[in-house]
């Protein structure tokens, strides 16, 4: 077993495990997100739950904007660049966040935060994409991916306390861990190489994103598959407290349990799996599993075991999908087009962070948890399909 984890984190350049710890800092005060809504609603702000509604879809909206032109930009000006600036820039704009006390200015200041913050994304996608080898790139994906979650995971838990001190601090840390992951990346690849990576220009290479209709046509399905994913996070812990009566510290560890696994296994199983297979054999697989856990929550009596069973293949399927949709995404590539290529792919799961909660509560509010999960599951299988035929076009 030891040595499975030895291989699986073996191969990896320096500056993919540089850039992950990068990732890992940046991702560790990522706080004031996941408590804007409480801190805009608490007395001391006295704004409405819908005017704390309008600021987190104003985020959304900001997202997709970013998406758009953190590509363009990666494109001109390189990964390198992008990322200083977005990281520099979200910094600043978080403290100043936490400055502003009117509603004006707030979303104004959101907007603008959102556009830099997510900007950075495709500029960090084409980064891991440089700096890893065809034969191990979906392994240095997974690896951000973990630092990400881990990240996560350990501000999730700080903000929480600082929260409870200070709602202001949140806005602090959160620009500070920017600015400090900036300084790492201008210190640590400021003249970071690509040498000896050498990519082979593909013949059928489409000049732009919105032009490779297989990539529009993977970015759809995408988004149907994130919009039913997200419910994750936002209704399926709804539905566990209000329908099961499952008590919150329980659902705690079921969100923890998926950290845990992506974190334990995410890299083993990629590691065995990398290369035997075209990524989208295993993107349909994953989906396909996500769509069955959802089913799964109307077609069998849920107990507790149920409930933490129905966690576990949801996570291998995520597992199994999100790490080589990256792969897919950079195979459709040109290094001169890479920027705008993950933009969109950063733009697809903005839409499905703003679609996909919102419908679901719209769906579980007039037509109920039922509704809900047999709407979602079938979404799910929609994607898949969609994923499978995306596999027969490219393998044809």
């Amino acid at each position: 077993m030891l040595k499975l984890y030895k291989e699986a984190y073996s191969g990896l350049s320096k500056n993919t495990w540089l850039l992950s710890v990068v990732m890992l800092v940046n991702r560790s005060g990522t706080m004031v997100i996941p408590f804007m809504t409480i801190y805009l609603t608490q007395a001391s702000m006295g704004f409405s739950i819908e005017q704390a509604g309008v600021v987190v879809g104003i985020f959304g909206l900001g997202a997709v904007c970013g998406g758009f032109l953190g590509g363009r930009l990666t494109d001109r000006f390189g990964f390198h660049k992008v990322q200083l600036v977005t990281l520099t820039g979200g910094g600043f704009l978080f403290i100043l966040l936490g400055q502003m006390r009117s509603y004006p200015l707030i979303c104004a200041c959101t907007f603008l935060l959102s556009v830099v913050n997510e900007a950075f994304r495709p500029a960090n996608s084409t980064a891991i994409a440089s700096y890893s080898k065809e034969e191990n790139r979906t392994r240095s994906y997974s690896l951000n991916r973990l630092a990400i979650n881990l990240g996560w995971a350990v501000g999730g838990a700080i903000g929480g306390i600082l929260a409870s001190i200070n709602y202001h601090l949140l806005f602090w840390v959160d620009g500070c861990t920017n600015l400090v992951a900036a300084i790492l990346i201008r210190r640590f690849l400021g003249a970071a190489s690509t040498a000896g990576h050498v990519e082979q220009p593909r013949p059928d290479a489409a000049e732009s994103p919105y032009r490779d209709r297989i990539y529009l046509w993977f970015v759809f399905c995408t988004i149907l598959f994130g919009a039913c994913f997200f419910q994750i996070f936002s209704m399926l812990p709804v539905f566990y407290k209000r329908t099961l009566h499952i008590p919150e510290y329980m659902i705690g560890l079921l969100m923890t349990l998926n950290g845990l696994i992506i974190a334990f296994f995410e890299m083993i199983l990629v590691f065995r799996l990398e290369g035997k297979r075209e990524s989208l054999h295993y993107i349909f697989y994953g989906t396909c599993l996500v769509a069955l856990s959802y089913l799964l929550l109307n077609i069998v009596p849920l107990s507790l075991g149920m409930v933490f069973f129905i966690m576990v293949l949801t996570t291998i399927g995520e597992i199994l999908s999100m790490p080589f949709m990256n792969s897919f995404w950079v195979s459709r590539t040109t290094k001169a087009t890479r920027g705008q290529y993950a933009g969109l792919y950063t733009i697809a799961w903005s839409t499905a962070q703003v679609v996909g909660p919102a419908g679901g509560a719209e769906i579980a509010d007039h037509a109920g948890f039922k509704s809900l999960w047999w709407t979602v599951g079938g979404v799910c299988f929609l994607a898949a399909v969609g994923f499978r035929r995306l596999r027969q076009i490219t393998s044809a």
